[in-house]
């Protein structure tokens, strides 16, 4: 009986513990507002295999050709059409954020930059008009 009330005692410190804790990021690092839904369905780590949220997953869409470079202009000199155009990989990867972290797809924030949700500006290279064969 001794025994019961320290483990009862034990378990309402830590729910006091629990709710004066102060909290890294507003939803726990998924992409929802606070409260909002149960649970998500769970998709593959591209790196790890490991199971993640989908909406806490890290997302990139990727979007390659289908031919490596090298063979690229041998195969556009032994087409029969003029103007014919290789047709590219359209993949949307998902990572954990430890995965993704360790492959650079993304980079540890500080407190502050923790705070800034909208996605970074993209650069986008300028394309000449003269550059059509």
């Amino acid at each position: 009986s001794q025994n019961t009330r320290s483990i009862a005692s034990r378990t309402d410190a830590g729910q006091q513990l629990d709710d004066n804790m102060p909290k890294k990021r507003r939803a726990n690092g998924r992409n929802k507002p606070a409260g909002a839904r149960g649970h998500v369905k769970r998709v593959f780590c591209e790196a790890s295999g490991s199971m993640v949220p989908k909406d806490k997953a890290v997302k990139r869409f990727l979007v390659r050709n289908i031919v490596e470079s090298a063979a690229i202009r041998d195969l556009q000199e032994s087409c029969v059409y003029d103007s014919y155009v290789l047709p590219k990989l359209y993949r949307k990867v998902y990572y954990c954020i430890s995965a993704a972290i360790h492959s650079k797809v993304v980079r540890v924030r500080s407190v502050e930059a923790r705070r800034i949700r909208e996605p970074p500006k993209r650069i986008r290279p300028q394309r000449n008009k003269d550059d059509k064969k």
